[in-house]
């Protein structure tokens, strides 16, 4: 990955809290990169350097709970992450910019486009014989305190082999590294939990009706046959009731796909904004 400026980190107010987040200035649209469950903003570097480089201001931003922005106690449901998210777009005075990450926006006239990474058209509650007891033990995740900050980093040399130092330490901003030269997720627990819990609650179904904008759908690879057809089925069925969405799969791509394959994911997005796939509707009565 080549590096390009360092961007800005700061804080920005988004109503009670304060965001952490990464931006890079330019003059072009702008480009809004939101991060999934348990992760941060660094994850999004290699896309963001590739957006900037063809003149576009991007911000990255850690959600509430992780990385470097605040970390209330409660308000890790979907109305509270999204409200976040629109604040901060007042705040920065971003105008209508194209949203990028797991999880789709309520405020659909905020955005000029969606970009859902592998995710926003799973229903957790719909797998067959699915209870709230067997998803939460199945979502939890494992217990890394105490891990030391060496075994964690050859981990990720372990599971992507592939991946360059950058793409390893994007991963390793998940965490807070301790004075002991050990590790502690950024999102704890209890948070983490509780975003499943909305996940459970809030199905991303319910909202494909209330999207105003272009969706692109980005899939990652699935091994699994049967999940992969489960997964298909629902994406299908998500494009059919959105007004216009376009679907990619990144062949060999895991689930963060914007941290192994930044430069195809950034030039996807790209080549919609210049072939015109996020110009707004056309009125059906004008």
């Amino acid at each position: 990955m080549e590096q390009t400026l360092t961007p800005l980190v700061h804080r920005v107010p988004a109503g009670e809290i304060q965001l952490s987040v990464r931006e890079w200035s330019g003059e072009g649209r702008s480009f809004l990169l939101v991060h999934g469950l348990a992760s941060n903003a660094r994850t999004w570097d290699g896309v963001a350097r590739r957006l900037n480089m063809a003149g576009h201001r991007v911000v990255a931003v850690d959600q509430r709970g992780h990385g470097l922005s605040d970390k209330p106690d409660a308000g890790y449901g979907f109305n509270d992450v999204t409200s976040d998210l629109h604040a901060l777009i007042d705040t920065l005075g971003l105008q209508q910019p194209i949203l990028a990450g797991h999880f789709a926006a309520r405020y659909p006239n905020a955005l000029s486009g969606l970009v859902l990474v592998d995710g926003g058209f799973i229903d957790l509650s719909a797998r067959p014989g699915a209870t709230w007891e067997e998803t939460s033990e199945r979502l939890r995740p494992p217990n890394l305190l105490g891990t030391p900050w060496t075994q964690m980093i050859e981990r990720f040399r372990s599971y992507h082999p592939e991946w360059d130092e950058a793409q390893i330490e994007m991963q390793m901003g998940n965490y807070e590294t301790l004075p002991d030269g050990t590790i502690r997720p950024w999102l704890t627990l209890e948070r983490h939990m509780a975003i499943v819990r909305a996940l459970w609650d809030d199905p991303p179904s319910a909202l494909y009706e209330r999207i105003e904008t272009p969706v692109l759908v980005a899939l990652a690879e699935v091994g699994d046959e049967e999940r992969r057809r489960g997964r298909d089925e629902s994406v299908t069925k998500a494009v059919a009731r959105l007004r216009r969405a376009e679907v990619k799969h990144f062949d060999g791509a895991p689930h963060d796909i914007h941290v192994d394959q930044s430069h195809a994911l950034a030039d996807w997005m790209l080549d919609a904004l210049h072939r015109g796939f996020f110009d707004p509707f056309s009125n059906p009565n004008g």
